[in-house]
């Protein structure tokens, strides 16, 4: 398999993620309780219970079994407040308080915002290519919901921002300090699964007692809410963030951060047509405009790649 072959495989691995996520904006809003940091709760720490279950964490030694060893275990602690904790409570108040198709729009800032962490955080100076790119998906996403600017609630706008903020950092965040294992600085980093698995479950766990001691008990849900619940916990957010992780482990965080902008693609599509509404032409045009960041966005690659980890292979 050639290289390019191979990125673009990972691409679509990584693809898993966003486009699973775009639905969980509907799913929250429509069938689940507005206890934004319960719902965190519920989603991060089952889903990194049944990943810690899974027999595919390998062997104890070079970064294979279930646990985490030396500075990982704050460093998981660390990328779970922000990854899952902080941006699963935000997205979600976002999604309670703004349309589903609006509060999935934010993320469409993803690529700009890591683009400007990557640099004085992984040293990396934004490719003109990456800006284009990225700016390219912005202007899709204006269009997607260029119609539905105004009126819109200025806390849920706070909370969608605030949420592509904290994932945006971690996700640098995760590549640099990857990239220094790679590089050879102890101890070795865990695989994808593993270090994804307990993101979740210390993420779960920092965030429950600020939810009790701020909503009070875990709220009760009833069939409808622990199907959504069931959704937003194992697809969206266990299967999902282990293809991501598993991604941004092979990729440019640049080039993750594109793919990210399928986010809000998905929930455009999918809170539209669960809505029985159309998509205008200046809509569609919006849509394609992400289609095409996208792909620019894995086109061209830097002549220097960063070294693959095979053995760290989910």
């Amino acid at each position: 398999m050639s290289s390019m072959e191979g990125n673009w495989r990972w691409v679509a691995v990584t693809a898993v993620a966003p486009v699973s996520w775009g639905a969980t904006y509907w799913v929250t809003g429509q069938a689940l309780p507005p206890d934004a940091l319960w719902g965190g709760v519920l989603r991060a720490l089952p889903a990194g219970l049944v990943l810690l279950a899974l027999p595919l964490h390998g062997s104890p030694g070079a970064g294979g079994g279930r646990r985490l060893h030396g500075t990982w275990w704050w460093r998981a602690a660390a990328l779970g407040t922000l990854v899952n904790g902080a941006f699963f409570s935000l997205v979600y108040a976002s999604a309670q308080l703004l349309p589903s198709s609006v509060a999935a729009t934010a993320t469409g800032a993803s690529p700009l915002v890591v683009l400007a962490l990557a640099w004085p955080l992984l040293s990396r100076r934004p490719r003109a290519a990456a800006v284009g790119s990225a700016l390219l998906g912005m202007l899709g996403v204006v269009l997607l919901v260029g119609t539905a600017a105004s009126g819109l609630d200025p806390l849920g706008v706070a909370a969608a921002l605030g949420g592509v903020l904290a994932f945006a950092t971690g996700t640098v965040l995760s590549q640099r300090w990857t990239r220094r294992a790679a590089a050879g600085a102890p101890p070795a980093a865990p695989r994808p699964l593993t270090m994804t698995a307990w993101q979740l479950v210390l993420s779960g766990l920092l965030l429950a007692p600020a939810a009790a001691a701020f909503e009070g008990a875990p709220p009760a849900l009833d069939g409808e809410g622990v199907l959504a619940l069931a959704y937003v916990s194992l697809v969206a957010t266990a299967l999902a963030f282990t293809a991501w992780f598993a991604g941004l482990a092979r990729l440019d965080a640049s080039a993750v951060a594109v793919v990210g902008l399928l986010n809000p693609v998905a929930g455009v599509v999918l809170g539209t047509g669960l809505a029985g509404e159309r998509l205008t032409g200046p809509q569609w045009a919006g849509l394609l405009l992400v289609l095409a960041g996208v792909v620019l966005g894995q086109v061209r690659r830097p002549a220097l790649r960063r070294v693959v980890l095979r053995e760290h292979a989910t």
